[in-house]
């Protein structure tokens, strides 16, 4: 066999991107998605205390000019938003991603004004503190 005959399989097999492939771990997507749900539900059901239940020590949201840094801020900074009976906006997740080692998720969705048209998206990364307890840790809207 000429020693030149294995070339073209050499160059395909060597130019073929290889990308890793790591597990979805569905239950911590689950659990991702039930706490993002859950947090969406206590500012449609005007409870602040569980909103912040939600809001992990070290959080930055980009709410205002200037983050809100620290879970106190974040609680404080959106308390405006649950002073009035109904909700001024709401929102979902339509996509949840969590990192292969199991502890750092992002979470991302539609905004809806009151009613019900989109006015912008989120994205929300969240930290798992133990076992199936996420704490959103940075949220920035679009």
């Amino acid at each position: 066999m000429n020693r030149w005959a294995a070339l073209p399989l050499l160059l395909v097999v060597t130019s073929t991107p290889i990308v890793a492939q790591y597990p979805i771990d569905s239950t911590a997507v689950a659990e991702v998605r039930a706490a993002e749900t859950a947090f969406a539900k206590s500012m449609a059901d005007r409870d602040h205390a569980a909103f912040t239940s939600f809001i992990g020590n070290e959080a930055i949201f980009f709410t205002d000019a200037e983050p809100f840094r620290g879970r106190e801020a974040v609680s404080a900074g959106w308390k405006r938003f649950f002073e009035r009976p109904g909700a001024p906006f709401s929102w979902k997740p339509d996509t949840v991603e969590v990192l292969s080692t199991g502890d750092l998720a992002l979470t991302t969705g539609p905004v809806m004004n009151p009613a019900g048209e989109l006015v912008g998206r989120f994205n929300s990364i969240w930290r798992r503190v133990s076992p199936g307890v996420w704490r959103v840790v940075f949220d920035k809207g679009s």
